[in-house]
């Protein structure tokens, strides 16, 4: 124990808003090894590590490491974590206390893109406060945040931002999350493509709009001005957000990058480049959004390798690497 809490002292907890991170996904055959991946983000100088459900293999080789880490949970389990305590407790017993005294564990993130669609969208809310309520029960007293990832398509319309309002499915789900989080001030964590924008639609949204290059505003909203669509996308949620009475609840994003191939000529290595390294360079200004203006937050790329147990197209390509963690293109110092 003793040993235990001396680590605990000696690692960051959470590294500074304005992070950078990349989500490390495991729909493959043929991955590396986890100790071999960790120590790949440690020379890559990634600060954040996602993954979407426990994995012991990967809290292992965290252990000692100076990353982040946002710790998913199945969706499946929400609805148990919501009915039963007992459950919520478990999960944690297994999961954060073995581990949150030299695993620098931020978020726990409790299901992915589960709302609007998913039948455990109502019971979103309960299994946080469940988690949150396990944390303290059992003994976690490191300052872990807990809250959920959702997708853009939450919203009817993703811009422009003044238009952004929640599908009915979700503004009830969503309302309540937003009390829950915004009581306990963690950010709600939002998955946010323009590339899927921009492919849906490439007659109507510019490429220079979709990969940060316009030099001149593309869509003028009131006082607003908006460069880039990755912008124009997040203040749609803030504004839909306002709409619920969350005006106080801060976003993060937990998923966002351009495939290199899959869906030719939108997909491409130079897309890529140009996205990923424009949108780092956007999380580093701490410049925020025209509607939150110098609100700093992190941002995870999508995602490490790619995957060959995803569907086949643009789902499989989104990877910095190939499963011999030789890269995909040239993009990180190491």
């Amino acid at each position: 124990m003793a040993t235990a809490l001396l680590l605990s002292h000696q690692l960051p907890l959470i590294c500074g808003l304005g992070g950078i991170g990349v989500n490390y996904g495991l729909n493959g055959n043929n991955l590396p090894q986890a100790n071999d991946v960790i120590n790949l983000y440690g020379r890559c100088g990634i600060d954040i590590v996602r993954i979407f459900e426990p994995n012991h293999y990967v809290l292992d080789a965290l252990r000692g490491k100076p990353n982040v880490l946002w710790l998913g949970t199945r969706n499946e389990d929400i609805q148990s974590f919501a009915a039963d305590q007992l459950a919520a407790n478990a999960w944690v017993n297994s999961h954060v206390v073995p581990y949150y005294a030299d695993v620098n564990i931020a978020y726990i993130t409790v299901g992915n893109e589960v709302i609007p669609g998913d039948a455990a969208a109502p019971f979103v809310a309960n299994a946080i406060r469940n988690i949150m309520q396990a944390l303290v029960v059992t003994g976690v007293k490191r300052d872990i945040k807990v809250t959920t990832v959702v997708h853009m398509s939450v919203i009817g319309v993703s811009y422009p931002p003044s238009t952004g309002a929640f599908t009915d499915a979700a503004a009830g789900p969503l309302s309540e999350i937003a009390k829950v989080v915004g009581s306990s001030g963690a950010p709600l964590l939002l998955n946010v493509y323009p590339y899927f924008a921009y492919a849906s639609n490439p007659q109507q949204i510019p490429l220079n709009y979709a990969l940060f290059t316009s030099t001149t505003p593309v869509v003028v909203d009131g006082n607003l001005n908006y460069y880039n669509l990755f912008d124009a996308m997040v203040d749609s949620f803030y504004a839909a957000l306002e709409k619920i009475g969350a005006v106080d609840v801060r976003l993060e994003i937990s998923e966002t990058g351009w495939p290199t191939k899959g869906n030719q000529p939108f997909t491409s290595i130079d897309n890529a480049v140009t996205y990923n390294k424009n949108f780092m360079n956007h999380v580093a200004s701490g410049a925020g959004t025209p509607k939150r203006p110098k609100v700093k937050y992190n941002g995870i790329l999508f995602e490490m390798f790619n995957e060959d147990l995803k569907l086949a197209g643009v789902e499989q390509n989104f990877g910095f690497f190939y499963p011999n963690m030789q890269p995909v293109y040239p993009f990180w110092n190491c």
